[in-house]
């Protein structure tokens, strides 16, 4: 029996805030009935002004059945006034910062749990360059999105170092969003008029 299997197999306690013996059970359910772990996420963005929009959550279906969050989660996204706007909220790239530290962070509490380390902090800091050249259309060669990403943890918890490097290794590794950003995935755009 592998390490990982001892670890999935020992009944563990709810630690870091997350339902361990519920996690271990989801596991169980999903690897005997693959289905349960195909789900389809939405969003909804309207227009507001110049820049500014606002995003909405939408329901999503997973687990065989479709879902609702527990409160209206909206989203104003907008660009600062240095970029000619109001400043109404966050860029999408800021966004898209915020979605991968919170993917990163959610992952190291859950892979941590799952292997008994008693978590005190995890804090980040992340940084994306961007060269608003290909943005603005004035160079062809310049990418639109980042060209470096740059993600540094403060973990602290009851573990030597190297076991928690290896535990953000694996949320790395695991992490959906971290996966959207460096592997390449279709999107198609469709236009209604």
């Amino acid at each position: 029996m592998s390490t990982a299997t001892a670890e999935k197999k020992t009944p563990k306690p709810p630690l870091n805030g997350v339902d361990t013996p519920t996690l271990f059970a989801t596991i169980d359910a999903v690897n005997g009935q693959r289905d349960l772990a195909r789900f389809t996420f939405r969003a909804s963005n309207r227009w507001q002004s110049g820049t500014h929009s606002r995003a909405r959550v939408e329901r999503f279906d997973g687990a065989g059945t479709q879902h609702t969050h527990r409160t209206e989660l909206l989203y104003d996204i907008d660009h600062p006034k240095v970029l000619v706007a109001a400043d109404h909220g966050p860029t999408p790239v800021e966004f898209l910062l915020i979605g991968l530290s919170g993917c990163l962070t959610l992952g190291i509490a859950t892979v941590a749990a799952a292997r008994g380390v008693k978590l005190e902090s995890i804090e980040s800091r992340l940084e994306g360059d961007i060269d608003l050249q290909g943005v603005l259309g004035l160079d062809k060669d310049v990418r639109n999105g980042f060209q470096h990403v740059r993600v540094e943890f403060d973990v602290k918890g009851d573990a030597p170092a190297e076991k928690l490097r290896e535990i953000v290794e694996q949320s790395k590794a695991r992490s959906a969003v971290y996966d959207v950003l460096t592997n390449s995935v279709k999107v198609d755009v469709t236009v209604n008029v």
